[in-house]
C-alpha cells in the first residue's frame, strides 16, 4: 500500500509518502526543492553518478514512520544539499525547514 499525505512542519508545507513493502517501509518527505528519505536512499549514487542533477537530499537510517524520519538525525546528505546548510547529524525536520 502507498499513502501520500500533505505534511505541515512549523507552518511550511511538504508531502509525506509511505510505501509499505514486504518487511520494510519506504519513507519520503519532500517539497519542490528537495527531500529526506529512509535508509533506502543511495546518497553516493546521487553524489557521484547523478552529480550533474544537484539533488538536494538526505538519508536517515533506522526509521519506520514519517514522524521518526522528521526527528531522526540525517546520517548522510548530498553534496548539493550543503548549499542550504544541511549537514550529517541534523534532524530531518531542521533540514526540511532550511529548504521551505
Amino acid at each position: 500500500m502507498m499513502t501520500v499525505n500533505p505534511l505541515e512542519v512549523e507552518g511550511m508545507h511538504f508531502t509525506a509518502v509511505t510505501v509499505e513493502l514486504p518487511k520494510t517501509n519506504l519513507l519520503v518527505i519532500s517539497n519542490e526543492v528537495g527531500y529526506i528519505m529512509c535508509g533506502a536512499l543511495d546518497v553516493d549514487l546521487l553524489n557521484d553518478v547523478l552529480k550533474d542533477r544537484n539533488v538536494i537530499a538526505g538519508r536517515a537510517t533506522g526509521v519506520k514512520t514519517i514522524d521518526e524520519l522528521l526527528h531522526a538525525p540525517l546520517q548522510k546528505v548530498t553534496d548539493a544539499s550543503k548549499v542550504y546548510g544541511w549537514e550529517s547529524g541534523m534532524t530531518g525536520k531542521d533540514a526540511l525547514l532550511k529548504i521551505a
